[in-house]
């Protein structure tokens, strides 16, 4: 039986920067995780996208976000069950809980976190006949390597975030990159798109809308797609190839947690964003893309946000009537279960006080 103070599910950037802020607090933390790393789908599935949107860096890898959290969280010594599915969950009579993973091994927590991301997930596949054939032949639904595709003919199917910051990443990789989408307009950040539109522009990135590949050419191997265009005079043709990439975003799947008699709502669990992301069942959480709410936002920084207000409702759970003072780092610097501290500089202590 493993015990801690914090149990969480999932071990993506929000799952691990919670180890972090728990740290903060003297809360002990384990991961369970499918996985066999940490990172979650930064890991897994994209580990060299670049992301934009983390306070403090500019442009930051998925995999290299992972590294960092890593190291941010390892002064708290974390525990990790990787590889191993969070199966079943039973409470107790004190009101703490067990999970067993799907490999029997069981977990002793007061307090579980849930953050899951999007759960087990599978890519949404285009309605091509014969894409199954081409599977691993040249077709792939993510990007693990871009260097996979040095030098290489690449299109790219879809409208969102990922389809155009992929386009951008490969226009200096990849020979040539086409990007397809079926509408003119498309759902990704304003900034992608007008950074797409200065490619094509220069003669970097080649752009149709709308349009959709219908099938797929080839013998063996990709060699080509064919392209089905409606914009005036409906016309089919062909692009020359060596990959096809159609991002079309991930089907989502809670797993055996749907059945942990949790509120859910459109394949997430829903959560009282008011107070502390607790769920419908006290002392159980929900953090990150798991997660509902009004005005949910699935972006990596909100999962820190909420992370961060997790914990303190995890701490008078765990430590019932004892008052905790919110410290700035800055001034108390960081205790780390290693018996290592950072001190907070003399010259911002002396400033602040």
């Amino acid at each position: 039986m493993i015990k801690t103070d914090i149990l969480i599910i999932g071990a993506g950037p929000t799952g691990l920067f919670t180890v972090f802020e728990a740290g903060l607090l003297k809360l002990k933390c384990h991961l369970i995780d499918a996985l066999p790393q940490p990172g979650g789908q930064c890991s897994e599935i994209y580990p060299k996208k670049p992301i934009y949107d983390i306070p403090g860096f500019p442009e930051i890898l998925a995999g290299d976000l992972t590294k960092n959290l890593m190291e941010q969280c390892k002064q708290f010594e974390p525990g990790f069950t990787l590889g191993e599915r969070a199966e079943t969950i039973d409470k107790q009579e004190d009101g703490s809980f067990i999970v067993t993973t799907n490999k029997g091994t069981k977990h002793h927590a007061p307090v579980v976190a849930i953050a899951g991301g999007l759960g087990s997930f599978e890519p949404r596949k285009p309605l091509i006949e014969n894409i199954g054939s081409f599977e691993d032949k040249g077709v792939a639904y993510f990007i693990k390597d871009p260097e996979v595709y040095r030098d290489k003919r690449v299109v790219i199917s879809g409208g969102g975030d990922s389809a155009l910051d992929w386009s951008i990443f490969l226009a200096d990789v990849a020979s040539e990159v086409t990007l397809i989408h079926r509408r003119n307009e498309f759902r990704g950040a304003l900034d992608s798109v007008e950074k797409v539109q200065e490619l094509k522009e220069q003669g970097k990135i080649n752009l149709i809308t709308p349009a959709e590949v219908i099938n797929i050419v080839g013998h063996g191997k990709v060699e080509g797609v064919v392209v089905s265009q409606s914009q005036h005079i409906e016309k089919e043709f062909v692009v020359e190839a060596d990959h096809f990439i159609p991002l079309f975003g991930l089907s989502p799947k809670l797993g055996p947690i749907a059945n942990w008699g949790l509120e859910i709502e459109k394949n997430a669990i829903k959560v009282n964003n008011a107070l502390d992301y607790q769920t419908n069942i006290p002392g159980i959480f929900a953090i990150g893309d798991v997660n509902t709410y009004p005005g949910k936002l699935k972006l990596i920084l909100c999962g820190f946000h909420e992370a961060t207000l997790m914990c303190q409702a995890a701490y008078q759970i765990i430590n019932p009537g004892k008052r905790y003072v919110l410290k700035y780092t800055t001034v108390s610097g960081i205790d780390g279960f290693d018996g290592t501290r950072k001190e907070a500089p003399k010259a911002v202590v002396k400033a602040i006080n």
